[in-house]
């Protein structure tokens, strides 16, 4: 944890606020689900189904991923974030973006308003990669920092193609229906963005967290090229081509590229020094094994990919439900266990260690609520795996109404960490 305290760290006015907007996200995100019902059981791209995923994926994830970035662009460039004041704007923007496009979804409004609201989420996020990469202008370069520079890459080209489709749905030019770049718009961000940063950034973490040493960084680098030329390929001869015979060719070697991250992993893991894990690093390593579920899923969906039915729908829903509840949420849910109470912490009480017993880490929140929202959350997400699997709609009631008591939980613990109120005791006492 000492590798996250740096004199280049920004201040709190960066790093809370986006923290704060996606728990905040998430509990409302809950109340959506509920709310959609059997929705939930329909098309992808139907206009709720569209406002839940990018209140899962931008208000949700990548918001708590914009604050915790702007903490760890110190610990993976070595260097300061390039502007804090961009940061604060980039925040306001973004979640007035979110808050736009979210509404439109939801009330199936794809005309100007949805150009409007896509035009300030390609602002805003333009905005953060800007400074993200001029951060990294003046740092370090590492496999970490490859991998943190292709992830905003890919993060401004799904913003891009966004963009261009909230335009097409009033003034169509695009040469083939709309889901063909729904396909290539998720697949950058939910590959490109998402699981690049992660392994990007969890290579740094988890090892630091575990107190493993003496790791084979160059399955990382094998990983780097496999992932991103991949999914470069594919997007290309999607977009290009139309998807040609060696689709399944680039699936392959982004696959492979995972499996080198897992194994990277799993040396870290069997080198640990640290032998137990708490709630942060159990939520993280169940998120870091369910990467092999998308895998799996989606060499099922190559295989029936000729096959026009229900199953291909449903196959396809879960495969992107998958990434976002089975990868994604579960990585941030933890590592905020991770991250958040020690910058709060290093902010209240550093000028206290040494002079004053203090609290830790740890006391800001608490590890019971932690543990009952752990295993609430996967009781849930397995009522809703069955639920899309099986098609039962009352499943949805269960796994939504349970999803939603583990973002109580969640809030109740940020809120803690985040109003924590300084304790001390004398070092004599």
């Amino acid at each position: 944890m000492n590798n996250l305290q740096t004199d280049k760290a920004p201040s709190l006015q960066v790093v809370v606020p986006p923290f704060i907007f996606g728990a905040l996200s998430f509990f409302i995100l809950t109340i959506l689900i509920l709310l959609a019902g059997s929705d939930m059981l329909g098309p992808y791209f139907a206009g709720k189904m569209l406002a839940i995923t990018h209140l899962a994926v931008l208000g949700w994830s990548t918001m708590i991923v914009l604050g915790a970035l702007y903490q760890l662009v110190p610990v993976v460039f070595e260097t300061a974030l390039f502007s804090e004041k961009l940061a604060k704007v980039t925040f306001w923007s973004f979640a007035v973006s979110i808050i736009l496009l979210v509404y439109a979804f939801w009330n199936s409004d794809f005309g100007i308003f949805l150009i409007y609201a896509a035009s300030l989420m390609f602002s805003s996020l333009t905005l953060f990669v800007i400074n993200i990469l001029l951060s990294k202008s003046n740092g370090k370069r590492n496999i970490q920092s490859w991998y943190v520079s292709a992830a905003v890459t890919w993060l401004l080209l799904t913003a891009l193609l966004g963009l261009l489709m909230a335009f097409n749905f009033k003034y169509t030019f695009f040469s083939q229906i709309h889901l063909h770049y729904l396909k290539i718009h998720a697949h950058l961000g939910l590959i490109g963005w998402f699981v690049s940063l992660i392994v990007g950034i969890s290579s740094t973490l988890i090892p630091m967290f575990l107190v493993s040493h003496q790791l084979d960084e160059n399955k990382l680098k094998v990983a780097f090229y496999l992932i991103n030329g991949g999914l470069a390929l594919l997007s290309l001869d999607w977009l290009i081509l139309g998807g040609t015979l060696l689709v399944p060719a680039y699936w392959l070697a982004i696959s492979c590229g995972i499996l080198f991250y897992l194994a990277f992993i799993k040396d870290a893991y069997k080198k640990r020094l640290r032998k137990g894990l708490d709630t942060g690093m159990k939520y993280t390593m169940l998120a870091i094994l369910s990467m092999l579920v998308p895998i799996i899923l989606s060499i099922l969906i190559l295989l029936i990919s000729d096959i026009e039915s229900s199953f291909l729908l449903n196959a396809t829903t879960l495969y992107g439900f998958s990434i976002i509840f089975g990868l994604i949420t579960p990585i941030i849910l933890g590592q905020t266990y991770k991250t958040l109470p020690f910058i709060i912490w290093l902010s209240k009480y550093k000028e206290y260690v040494g002079k004053h017993k203090t609290a830790m880490p740890k006391d800001l929140y608490s590890e019971i609520v932690g543990i009952v929202q752990l295993y609430m959350y996967y009781g849930a997400l397995g009522a809703l795996i069955n639920a899309l699997i099986f098609q039962v709609s009352w499943m949805i009631t269960v796994g939504s109404y349970a999803l939603l008591l583990v973002a109580i939980l969640y809030n109740v613990n940020v809120f803690k960490i985040i109003f924590h109120k300084i304790k001390l005791e004398s070092l004599t006492s």
